[in-house]
């Protein structure tokens, strides 16, 4: 297997997280290389053939595979996403049977009356960050969907703690532990509230995201500990939050490719999806996700040894031009021709959602980017002060620089 032999990779990768891996592959002319990252060697993997080995069960899980410091910030410990097997299909169902379509309607429909609120707030100033403005908003929709209690007084102390561990998900020093003590005062937070459930102290629906939680069971029959339900409400709240950096990406394409605006705002729905499927593509969310080596196999020439820690190029491969033609070039219209398929547009991973570690989220960030994106071009008028937008790469999530500004937030409808 090529490697990337020169020193520092580690700090390379986290210099740019997002470009790093297609570089390297690109010099080294592969899609499978190895590196050693923090002393130890890791598998990087890009491209739709790649994505499709890294999702067969049968050769890679994702027990101890995430780095301890994303398990403790980023996902909890013994979450969804560090499952495998019969396990992982049991808890797998749960978070299928909360994203369903009905459940996500439900959502996008409370997203819509929060935001409506919101907006009378922003009219009444001169300026907003929209980035910054949509996380107590998202938030807000997220608890009352969920059936989650918020009392006014706690939604940007909460909003703060459910974000940080997303929004630091990159970071190290200082950033990171401050996203660990958010993660830890979030999970005391909610694993009381489940305790509270289960005691009849709060009372919720029972088909409520928060009451499913709470009663949900393991395989043999016992309650998931309250630590461990308070991960996984989390698990569906934190998502929900995060679709403010899609939005923020959203309102950037807009003012970038401004012929789009008009075209939108005559409700094509057809050109909303396929508006919605290219800021997911060409835009930075999270770089990649890790797996482990299950057992010894060859592929593509390559032996690939168990227990390797390995990484797979999801910005990389939504770039792929074998895939995609043009691919630095923001074009909605490439999805008239059909490229969209389970390995080669992976924002959320690749596979199937209910047989895969593919998020069952993706399709909520959609309808909620749908929501979103209504109000950008529909609902309100702003006008977009001189910033800078650019893509701050070394960020993770990346961002645009100035967070999108916006100023004189006017209500239309």
């Amino acid at each position: 297997m090529p490697r990337d032999g020169l020193p520092g990779r580690g700090f390379a990768l986290r210099r740019d997280p997002y470009r790093y891996v297609s570089r390297r592959g690109a010099a080294l002319d592969t899609d499978v290389f190895q590196a050693r990252v923090m002393f130890r060697p890791t598998i990087f993997m890009r491209g739709e053939a790649a994505a499709r080995v890294f999702y067969d069960p049968e050769r890679f899980v994702r027990a101890g595979a995430a780095p301890l410091r994303l398990q403790a910030s980023l996902f909890g410990r013994g979450g969804v996403q560090t499952l495998d097997g019969a396990g992982h299909a049991h808890r797998k169902a749960l978070f299928l049977e909360l994203t369903a379509a009905d459940r996500v309607a439900a959502l996008a429909e409370t997203t819509r009356v929060v935001w409506r609120a919101h907006l009378d707030l922003w009219c009444a100033r001169e300026r907003i960050v929209l980035y910054d403005e949509l996380q107590p908003l998202l938030f807000r929709a997220a608890c009352h969907w969920a059936g989650i209690p918020l009392a006014d007084d706690e939604l940007l102390r909460r909003t703060r703690d459910v974000t940080a561990p997303f929004d630091a998900a990159g970071a190290v020093g200082p950033r990171l532990w401050g996203a660990r003590l958010a993660r830890a005062r979030s999970e005391r937070w909610v694993a009381r509230l489940v305790e509270d459930i289960r005691k009849e102290k709060v009372r919720v629906a029972r088909d409520s995201v928060a009451g499913q939680i709470a009663s949900f069971r393991h395989e043999d029959g016992q309650l998931l500990s309250s630590r461990l339900a308070a991960v996984e409400l989390l698990n569906v709240i934190r998502p929900v939050v995060a679709v403010s950096a899609y939005v923020a990406w959203m309102a950037v394409a807009l003012y970038d490719h401004p012929r789009w605006r008009n075209a939108l705002a005559a409700g094509d729905g057809l050109l909303v999806d396929r508006f919605i499927h290219e800021v997911r593509r060409y835009y930075p969310f999270f770089p990649a996700v890790v797996a482990r080596v299950r057992q010894d196999f060859e592929w593509d020439g390559y032996k690939f040894p168990r227990g390797r820690r390995a990484l797979l190029d999801l910005y990389g491969t939504n770039h792929d031009p074998r895939v995609w033609s043009r691919p630095e070039d923001f074009d909605p219209d490439r999805y008239e021709r059909g490229r969209i398929g389970s390995y080669n547009l992976v924002p959320h991973g690749g596979g199937d959602a209910a047989a895969h570690h593919r998020c069952p989220g993706e399709g909520m960030t959609v309808e909620l980017m749908k929501v979103a994106l209504q109000f950008l071009v529909m609902d309100m008028a702003y006008d977009v002060p001189a910033q800078d937008l650019s893509i701050d790469w070394r960020r993770l999530p990346a961002l645009p620089r100035s967070r999108v500004v916006l100023q004189r937030v006017r209500r239309i409808a």
